[in-house]
């Protein structure tokens, strides 16, 4: 018994030795032994012979069929807007088909709506020996199958000890650093010591991630005293974008695991966590990031508007609260390789736990990060437009869909109020007064 565990110990020693020299230590200075980037050139490569053996093992015409559904839905949509397909029909008098407009996207709705679908996995065109979307790939040869086997045996027996190895080291280490900085009198000292603290151990978990990430035009990144919004993916996005600087969050106090780095890492860096109760203040919540955001010395929030993680296909609505504390906006857009892995966190579906042993089960987390110049609410201007007009910005950046639909709907029904006010819409279109309305606002928008 002392022999075997003497071993293990011994075996645990060169394992953490191993980590810790090849893959820890380069991390803290934000440097790379090349490890990662020649694991991404044969997975690449793994991935392309396996498309082609696909495409070989199907016949051409199921592969275009298949790229057609992945890419353009079940249905072919009429994008024409409700007021230009009522101007169309435009008449005196009301007639029956006038109401052809809101049957025609009733059955859109029903086969196929543009908000349920953004709540679940991306589809991918072909099989990415991961996972097999929501398309039945058939058995295609032996080949294939055996690199899928080996495939399993490399993610489940190599890549998860060494990633929750790494996760464990990084989790520990933000614990233990940023419990020990808070200890420290206020000074610039001890933000500096915070910033590293932080900025080391979120490059210690992306690696855990087998994270690759390309950050663009960095000289727009955010700055101490701003606010910097994206569109929500995953939980991980945090970690993206601390890996390449220091944010202050914003959110939700928790227990457990969670609670505990959140103590942690306060006491070291001005988060703003909020209790269930304060959650529920508006004017709580803002005039607390007002004080923040009026010290031009602290990090910029970082807070995720559209308020749940959407499937990386598009940006929902904004939640305007952002927009209301003044300050100037840096846009951020996030976009993920399906490719490589599924970084979507649908919560309705997966726990945390769950979640995280998809992802660290998958190939790799390979996303692109695009930092925007800063926006500034223009006169006139109310939060609701501001938020939209920077939610059009990060869309058109990150090649996403944009979406005026509020992401709650992931978990609640259409609110009664907006159904009453499409009705309204609908009724002035018909009767000839929202034509004229949609004119004069024109004009005086001119």
């Amino acid at each position: 018994m002392e022999d075997l565990l003497s071993g293990a110990a011994k075996v645990l020693s060169v394992w953490l030795t191993v980590v810790i020299t090849l893959i820890v230590l380069p991390s803290v200075f934000g440097a790379s032994l090349g490890i990662s980037e020649v694991y991404m050139r044969i997975l690449v490569k793994t991935l392309e012979w396996a498309t082609i053996r696909i495409q070989k093992g199907v016949k051409k015409e199921q592969a275009m069929a298949l790229k057609n559904s992945a890419s353009s839905g079940i249905i072919q949509r009429d994008e024409t807007t409700m007021e230009k397909e009522i101007a169309g029909l435009h008449r005196v008098d009301f007639e029956l088909s006038d109401v052809f407009y809101f049957s025609k996207k009733g059955i859109e709705a029903i086969v196929e709506d543009e908000v349920t679908q953004r709540f679940s996995s991306e589809e991918l065109v072909s099989w990415n020996l991961l996972t097999r979307t929501n398309v039945n790939f058939q058995y295609i040869s032996l080949r294939l199958t055996v690199v899928w086997v080996l495939g399993v045996l490399i993610r489940y027996c190599l890549l998860l000890p060494l990633r929750v190895t790494l996760a464990a080291i990084g989790i520990v280490s933000m614990i233990v650093g940023t419990t020990l900085v808070g200890k420290l009198p206020n000074s610039s000292a001890k933000d500096w010591l915070s910033e590293l603290v932080h900025l080391t151990c979120s490059r210690i978990l992306v690696r855990a991630l087998s994270g690759t990430i390309t950050y663009h035009n960095k000289e727009n990144r955010p700055q101490k005293g701003g606010i910097c919004v994206a569109n929500h993916t995953s939980p991980i996005d945090v970690l993206i974008l601390t890996n390449d600087g220091c944010y202050a969050m914003v959110g939700q106090a928790h227990g457990g695991l969670m609670g505990l780095i959140q103590r942690s890492t306060v006491k070291a860096c001005p988060h703003v966590w909020f209790e269930r109760s304060e959650m529920k203040d508006r004017h709580l919540v803002t005039k607390r990031l007002r004080e923040h955001i009026a010290d031009k010395n602290k990090l910029p929030i970082l807070i995720f508007p559209e308020g749940t993680c959407i499937n990386n296909t598009s940006v929902m609505m904004f939640k305007k609260g952002s927009f209301e504390i003044g300050g100037t906006i840096y846009p951020v857009a996030i976009k993920y390789d399906p490719q490589f892995g599924d970084a979507f966190w649908n919560s309705s579906k997966y726990d945390l736990v769950s979640y995280l042993l998809r992802i660290m089960t998958s190939w790799a987390i390979v996303c692109n990060v695009w930092y925007m110049p800063p926006m500034f609410r223009e006169e006139g201007e109310d939060a609701v437009q501001f938020a939209n007009r920077v939610k059009s910005a990060i869309a058109h950046q990150g090649g996403l869909t944009e979406l005026s639909w509020d992401g709650g709907l992931k978990r609640a029904k259409v609110k009664d109020t907006f159904k009453e006010q499409q009705q309204k819409n609908y009724s002035k279109m018909i009767v000839g007064n929202g034509s004229t309305g949609n004119q004069s606002m024109g004009a005086e928008s001119d």
